[in-house]
Order: structure tokens, then C-alpha cells, then sequence
């Protein structure tokens, strides 16, 4: 009789340049386990159980699943779906242990942020009350950097590199056109109520006078007065002004800058406006010529200058969660944990998703300049080794070269499933 259990993956969320990194962590070292038959993955995530439409990665060869940590996005589907209070909505577990349960799948993998890990722990729970036994792991990804634990979270050390990147390069060309042209440029960031992301644009600079000259942070709320008397300051000084703004900066009140009335399936606001709303001040109060960007899918996506150190923090927590739940561990996430000495070094630790679920981890206060309008060494000296490294891909026809799965979906076993 065949004792291994099936192993379900599955991504959650904004995609990052490295995700699947973690993807093939998992399938590689779950391939290698004498308790793992396969390693069937969620087709859009949670989804994918739901509905039953599983893609065996084993109709996979070796080489295609190890080409994966060259490709960006998410090679299996992601989705935004938060499971709800298995309280008052019972059916969704029992739909997802009744899919379990017809494809032998005793081990569960949840590759995501915040709202994920939240995911990963509901089901390690009600998984004891329904008397099903399965090992979560919840597989930390965010280019927000926002998950409590771990010291930095894989997509962060890809997404700070393009951006500070990003921010050096187009701070020359505004250099260069600054006489007679554009004086002001803005760049948005990520980040909704963590600014890791802004603030890693500050890894542009060589020395104190280059860019970027502002960075607008969601810890710090935005003061009109202050923010047009700064940019004035550093135009007259400089001769022109870039600026990084993160998309959940907040004004006085506490509402976000830019704020739509449309949520996301986790019930968040969409953001996106910060850039043009600060331009459109600094034309109205100061008559400066400037220009803005969003940096939107580019900065999480941006394969091509990928974070060696990110892309090797990747792949490691997808190896670590299989040892993980193999060994019998339940409900925890694989934490990067920085060591103390002077030379960047890390190591992968379990860590209870219990303190990790739906906890944001903001930029400390003494990672941001007294101004507001900065950050520190400390901070400098954080983010400096996550982006070290370069980790390119295999270039085809002048472009990067993506790898493309057959997506070969699991007979179904069961009825369609009605939420």
C-alpha cells in the first residue's frame, strides 16, 4: 500500500519576480521526499482547490520546473480570495477537505503575504476540528516586506533593486534636462501601509546630494506646507528635485492621498494616484515643470535585474517548507533570520503563523530621518544586502526567457462547487 500523500502549492496575491523560485523549492524537494507523491498546484491559488482544478507538476520534466526560477509572475495562477471565519462560512473548509481528502493531499503549501498566511492558519485549525490530518505551511512572498517574523520577506530584495535602480536612472535624465526643462520628477511606489519599498529608493545614492531628494512614506502623514517648502528648497538648491512617493501615504486625517471607492477581494482600497495628485500640486502652488511614473507591475515583476540574495531567499523557504511539513510541523512559515555579525549571513527558522497572520511589520521610527522626509543609516544598512547580487536570466531573441508550463489539469473527482 502507497503511504505518501499528494502535496498541494498554490500562490496568493501580487506575484513577484521571484515567486517561483519558491515554486520550484517546493516541487524539487518534495520530488526528492519518500512521503510525497506529487505536488499538485492550485490553478489561481485557493481557487484552484475550490474548484478542483489541479495542475500536476509531475506531467513536468526537470528542466522546465528548474527553468522557473527564471520566470516572473505566477507560473500557476494567483488570485485574491480570502477564505472567511470558518464560523460563519463552514462550507468553504468543508468543500476544501472534501478535495483534499479525493486527491490524497496530506500536505498543504500557501505561498503569499499577510492575507495568505491568515489563509494557511485557518486551515491548519479547522483542519484538527474537521478530523483531517494535514500539514500548513504558509510560504512567505511580499514586495511589500510587511510580514512580521521574518527579517525580510522573497519579491522585497527584486523590488528594491528595481526601484532604487529606477530611481538613479531617472534621476540622470532629469539632471540632464533640469536648465530648461523638467524640474521636478516623482516616482510611486508600492507599499499601502509600510513604506519598505519607498524607502528603499534611497539605495540610490552614492552620496547625500543625489537622489532621491524626497520620499514620501504611509508611517509619516503628508503635511501640504512642509512637503511644497522642501521641494522648493532642494529645487533651489540642486536645480531640480526627484521624488519617491509610496501609494499609502496618508494626509492628516489618516485617509490615503489617493483612495478609490473600488476594493480588492481582501477588502482593501485600490490605490494608484499618488504621483499625478503630487504633481498636480507642485504645477499649481509652484509652476515647476514635472513629470511622474508609477512603477506599478514593473517593480514586482522585473525579472531581468533581479536580487541574487532574493532570488536565493526564494527558493530556500520553498525547500524549507517541505522539510517543514514532512518532519510534522503544522501551522508555521519558513522566516528568513539575519545573523548579528558584521557580514550579511541568514538562515530559514519555523516560525508560528499565530503571531504572523494578519500583522503588518511598518518601517521603524528610527529608520526614518527626524524630517520625515528620509531614511537613516540604520535603515541604509538593512536594505543595503537585500539587493546584492545580480541573478540574470537566459536572454532569447535580445529579450528575457521565460518558461512556460503545460498546465496539465487532474481528472476531477467531484461535483462542481457553488459558494
Amino acid at each position: 500500500m502507497n503511504s505518501k500523500k499528494n502535496a498541494f502549492y498554490a500562490q496568493s496575491g501580487g506575484v513577484t519576480a521571484v515567486i517561483n523560485a519558491s515554486a520550484c523549492g517546493v516541487i524539487e524537494t518534495a520530488a526528492k521526499s519518500n512521503k510525497i507523491n506529487k505536488v499538485l498546484c492550485g490553478e489561481n491559488g485557493i481557487l484552484g482547490a475550490l474548484n478542483e482544478n489541479l495542475i500536476d507538476t509531475s506531467k513536468e520534466s526537470k528542466t522546465t520546473i528548474a527553468k522557473l526560477k527564471n520566470t516572473p509572475g505566477g507560473a500557476f495562477g494567483s488570485c485574491r480570495f480570502k477564505l472567511q471565519d470558518p464560523v460563519k462560512q463552514k462550507k468553504e473548509y468543508e468543500r476544501l477537505f472534501e478535495v483534499f481528502a479525493a486527491h490524497n493531499i496530506g500536505y498543504f503549501f500557501y505561498n503569499g503575504g499577510n492575507d495568505s498566511a491568515d489563509t494557511a492558519y485557518k486551515v491548519s485549525q479547522i483542519s484538527k476540528k474537521l478530523g483531517y490530518p494535514i500539514n500548513c505551511i504558509a510560504i512567505p512572498k511580499t514586495v511589500d516586506n510587511d510580514l512580521a517574523e521574518t527579517d525580510c520577506c522573497p519579491g522585497f530584495g527584486s523590488a528594491a533593486k528595481y526601484i532604487a535602480t529606477s530611481t538613479m536612472e531617472a534621476s540622470l535624465d532629469v539632471a540632464s534636462m533640469s536648465e530648461t526643462s523638467t524640474k521636478v520628477f516623482i516616482l510611486e511606489v508600492m507599499g499601502r501601509h509600510a513604506g519598505w519599498m519607498a524607502a528603499s529608493s534611497a539605495l540610490a545614492r552614492i552620496d547625500q546630494k543625489d537622489a532621491p531628494h524626497i520620499i514620501l512614506l504611509p508611517e509619516i502623514r503628508f503635511n501640504q506646507i512642509k512637503f511644497l517648502n522642501k521641494v522648493k528648497d532642494v529645487v533651489k538648491k540642486n536645480g531640480y528635485c526627484v521624488i519617491v512617493a509610496s501609494e499609502g501615504v496618508k494626509n492628516s486625517k489618516g485617509k490615503f492621498l489617493a483612495e478609490s471607492d473600488r476594493k480588492d477581494a481582501f477588502g482593501h482600497s485600490q490605490l494608484g494616484g499618488v504621483a499625478p495628485y503630487l504633481a498636480g500640486l507642485i504645477s499649481q502652488k509652484l509652476n515647476l515643470k514635472n513629470h511622474w511614473a508609477v512603477s506599478d507591475y514593473l517593480q514586482r515583476s522585473a525579472r531581468h535585474i533581479s536580487s541574487k540574495t532574493d532570488l536565493l531567499h526564494a527558493e530556500a523557504v520553498g525547500v524549507h517548507a517541505v522539510r517543514y511539513a514532512i518532519k510534522g510541523l503544522n501551522g508555521v512559515m519558513p522566516i528568513i533570520v539575519r545573523s548579528k555579525s558584521e557580514k550579511y549571513s541568514w538562515k530559514i527558522m519555523p516560525a508560528p503563523l499565530s503571531k504572523i497572520a494578519n500583522v503588518e511589520k511598518k518601517l521603524p521610527n528610527s529608520f526614518i530621518s527626524k524630517d520625515g522626509f528620509d531614511v537613516t543609516a540604520k535603515a541604509i544598512k538593512y536594505l543595503k544586502p537585500l539587493i546584492q547580487g545580480e541573478a540574470y536570466p537566459k536572454f532569447k531573441n535580445g529579450i528575457p526567457h521565460s518558461q512556460k508550463l503545460k498546465l496539465v489539469e487532474v481528472k476531477k473527482k467531484l461535483p462542481n462547487w457553488k459558494d
